[in-house]
């Protein structure tokens, strides 16, 4: 967080006089593996922008060397000082900037998320650029059919809290998404399959690089495919399929049935829009729907 003092400075530039022109920050999604993966709008910015800040400028230089760009570089990660996030956003005082993760996209179970808000405060423009997702492309190769997902970044180290997290979703109707580092993989695997027993995984490892695995099976049979695993992983968990089932009163689905006919729904089309709102049996639903005209 700015201090005092530093927002203080933030307001003298923004009041300065109507000429003051305020700089973007960019949110640059970059590959997570395959640099070609790297969109032609991401390049752009990439070789335009005075300033780029990076959760790893060792491995961000490698990118902006591959694209033949040579921006002044800022470290930004986890452990950044709020004094090293206000310098972050008086860089935008005088130029735009790129904000880069080593892989993916800032602020998406990666650092950034600080730097965005801080300089969103200052009344800077914040300008996303989407690209390459591991969780997206890994469930792209899932071949379930689903309409939702739950997205839990990295599990918790000790095993007492990866299972409490893993049990307290085991009722997502869609697939849980998970990344796990390899001296975790098997552990974690052990866990899922103790938690899941009957629900299959979707393990991607190296998602985009030279290689590349997917794995389709049981976390027990992970266990054994993975036995001395290497690399990063996205594990995608069968959903549970199942909506909870939801009790409704009388009472209740009469307010339903009261403010739609209010709205101008009547008759079978009435009827047949609270049961799909409620999931309750049709007959209880227009047996209900009688004592409007009462």
């Amino acid at each position: 967080m700015l201090t005092g003092q530093q927002r203080v400075r933030v307001v003298e530039l923004m009041s300065a006089g109507d000429s003051q022109v305020m700089s973007t920050l960019y949110v640059v999604a970059t590959p997570i593996g395959n640099l070609s993966d790297l969109t032609e709008r991401a390049r752009q910015v990439l070789m335009t922008v005075p300033t780029v800040a990076a959760e790893d400028t060792r491995v961000t230089r490698k990118l902006l060397s591959h694209l033949g760009a040579s921006p002044r570089m800022e470290s930004l990660h986890e452990h950044t000082s709020p004094e090293r996030l206000a310098m972050g956003v008086a860089e935008l005082d005088t130029g735009d900037m790129a904000l880069v993760t080593d892989a993916g996209t800032p602020g998406v179970s990666d650092p950034g998320s600080a730097l965005v808000s801080e300089v969103i405060k200052a009344g800077h423009d914040v300008v996303p650029l989407p690209g390459a997702s591991a969780v997206s492309t890994a469930l792209s190769v899932t071949g379930w059919s689903f309409d939702r997902y739950l997205f839990l970044g990295f599990l918790p180290r000790k095993k007492v809290e990866r299972i409490a997290v893993l049990e307290s979703v085991a009722t997502e109707i869609g697939p849980v998404v998970v990344f796990e580092s390899p001296h975790r993989l098997k552990a974690a695997l052990v866990d899922i399959e103790s938690v899941y027993s009957s629900r299959q995984v979707t393990i991607c490892r190296e998602l985009t690089k030279i290689y590349e695995e997917i794995f389709r099976g049981s976390a027990s049979e992970a266990v054994v495919h993975f036995a001395e695993p290497r690399g990063e992983f996205v594990i995608v968990i069968e959903g549970s399929g199942a909506r909870p089932s939801i009790q409704f009163s009388d009472a209740e689905i009469m307010k339903t049935l009261q403010e739609l006919s209010a709205e101008g729904v009547a008759g079978r089309t009435l009827v047949d829009r609270v049961v799909e709102l409620t999931g309750v049996p049709k007959n209880r639903v227009y047996r209900l729907s009688l004592k409007l005209s009462v």
